[in-house]
């Protein structure tokens, strides 16, 4: 069986290349020199001479700021080009999986959401991402689309997680927001969801994230101190200053408040899911084993 990864260097992309490998998969990830996805007619063409059984885009414009400062290419890469990689599928019959994100949805309201909650991006990096939620869609019905959030897990590609840890080991100063909440997920969970589902007959949009409650991010970066104090690796618990998202001014895109979802949807097709929780727990033991603390 063959994959064709976009996005292959990514946080998500690295892991899920690998963890296709370890299952078996030939896997094909061509890096931006190879496939400039911006030249929509390069890529189409790209999937249709792979012979690939499975194209998985884990390719994305995903920095708000970059989004904002530039929506012409956030549009191309977050939903022109995985059109074009849906209606190539379309042809040669692979089956395509596209990685979407919770900041299509609005987050006014606290509670978790479902697939069919109303989606009303605030920043243009949703707005790109919910529109190639809707081409990939017209372009090819059968195609799987995973909403992800807050993805860390991959020590290479360090996320806020890993962040807040270095930075406690280092004894620098802590601070996290705490009134924007989401649900922290694991790459490595994300890619074991998605080598589950590829031979399933299941498509559209599915939540492919942790469970439990949702947590801020200072909820994030307090539990991921303490199991890394549980874990030999920090004397005490450091202070982390509690932040107020309105007062972020180094944020200039706007941030949705409450985008945590549900993956009930998921569970109930046999995948499960670990809770936020657990997830913080699994993540900070594997940054701790990566820098041989």
């Amino acid at each position: 069986m063959k994959m064709l990864l976009f996005g292959g260097s990514g946080r998500t992309g690295q892991v899920v290349r690998n963890a296709a490998l370890a299952a078996g998969w030939e896997v094909e990830a061509p890096t931006h020199s190879d496939c400039d996805l911006l030249q929509t007619n390069l890529l189409s063409d790209r999937v249709l001479s792979s012979k690939a059984d499975a194209v998985v885009n884990c390719a994305a414009l995903s920095g708000l700021e970059a989004c904002g400062d530039d929506p012409l290419t956030a549009h191309l890469l977050n939903a022109v080009a995985p059109s074009a990689m849906a209606l190539a599928c379309r042809h040669t019959g692979a089956r395509f999986v596209h990685l979407s994100t919770d900041y299509v949805l609005e987050g006014m309201r606290p509670g978790l959401k479902n697939e069919t909650t109303r989606c009303k991006p605030v920043n243009v990096y949703g707005e790109s991402k919910r529109e190639g939620e809707l081409q990939v869609t017209e372009a090819l019905p059968d195609a799987l689309i995973l909403r992800v959030s807050w993805v860390c897990g991959n020590p290479a590609k360090a996320s806020f997680v890993e962040s807040t840890l270095a930075n406690a080991l280092a004894a620098r100063p802590l601070a996290a927001i705490a009134d924007k909440y989401s649900m922290p997920t694991d790459a490595a969970d994300i890619a074991s969801a998605i080598l589950k589902l590829l031979p399933l007959p299941v498509n559209g949009i599915l939540h492919a994230c942790s469970g439990g409650n949702p947590l801020s991010w200072h909820d994030c970066a307090t539990l991921v101190l303490q199991f890394a104090a549980e874990a030999g690796a920090l004397p005490q618990l450091p202070a982390i200053e509690r932040q107020q998202l309105k007062s972020a001014t180094f944020f200039r895109a706007e941030r949705p408040r409450h985008t945590a979802m549900s993956n009930e949807k998921l569970r109930s097709l046999g995948i499960a899911m670990p809770t936020a929780e657990s997830t913080l727990r699994s993540v900070t033991l594997r940054y701790l084993q990566s820098i041989g603390r």
